[in-house]
């Protein structure tokens, strides 16, 4: 059974930073690239970034780029965002998922406070 398990959210205020972690589980985590999307109350889950399977390519959607970072270990199964200069509108539930999109988190809840 394939799991994905985000975790990092929290509340923090405008300029803050904060890392989110997914780790995966039930799949062989190196065949797959993996991205992160985000959805705001009332509205739909939109693309943040993604990775390819050994990190050497990395794409953001402009909304973020130059501020949020997606990285990834192998070894440990995990895919990263570090997300720096937190701005009210990044106020979402994170997901990770395969790039195939076929498996999906739970989500954290990231909240920025103005």
């Amino acid at each position: 059974q394939v799991r994905l398990v985000e975790s990092g959210g929290g509340l923090v205020q405008a300029g803050d930073s904060l890392r989110l972690s997914c780790t995966a589980s039930g799949l062989t985590f190196r065949n797959y690239g993996m991205a992160w999307f985000r959805q705001a109350p009332g509205k739909e889950r939109v693309y943040v970034a993604t990775i390819n399977w050994d990190g050497e390519s990395r794409r953001y959607a402009d909304s973020v780029k130059g501020r949020f970072t997606v990285s990834r270990d192998n070894a440990k199964n995990t895919v990263y965002l570090q997300m720096n200069a937190l701005k009210p509108e990044d106020t979402a539930v994170y997901f990770c998922t395969t790039d195939s999109r076929a498996y999906w988190g739970q989500g954290t809840q990231v909240t920025v406070s103005s």
